[in-house]
Formats: C-alpha cells, structure tokens, sequence
C-alpha cells in the first residue's frame, strides 16, 4: 500500500476505534506498538518503519494530537480531509 487512509470502526453510528494506515509494504507486520499521546499507538516494524496509528479514542481525537504522533513517526502532517470520515459521524 502506497498510500495513507483512515479505517473508522462504528458501533451504533458511534465511532469506536479508528485506524490511520500508513505507507507500507504487503508483507509488513506490526512487532512493536508504543504509545504517543493520549489515545495514540503507533505501530512499527521490525526494522522500525511506522506503519500505522491506532486511534482508540476517535470521537475525542484533534487534528494537532494525529500530527504529533505522525511527526513522532517521521511522517508528513495530516490534512483535515483525511480525518473527514471522523468528521462525518
């Protein structure tokens, strides 16, 4: 996958979790989850390349708290859209 999206899981028409993938190859595998900020985790590889952030609180999540964790992950900032399908529940 090439490109970053985010996964939103309802429960009710009430967002549950979420997930922001993140560039990766097929065959990558999460070995190493760490904590960045209130309600982030973010998942690396074994050779230390992030491939996600697991959003556990998302009707609470700001577009500032996503983007230090994508900072923290050596990613580029997230732009409002991206975050839309949080927006629209």
């Amino acid at each position: 996958m090439k490109h970053r999206y985010l996964e939103v899981t309802f429960r009710d028409g009430v967002p549950l979790a979420a997930y922001f993938y993140l560039p990766r190859n097929a065959d990558d595998r999460s070995v190493r989850t760490e904590p960045c900020g209130e309600g982030l985790l973010i998942d690396y590889t074994s050779d230390g390349r992030a491939i996600g952030i697991e959003i556990t609180s998302p009707a609470s999540i700001s577009l500032e708290a996503l983007n230090r964790a994508l900072a923290v992950a050596d990613q580029q900032p997230a732009r409002p859209e991206e975050l839309g399908p949080l927006a629209a529940a």
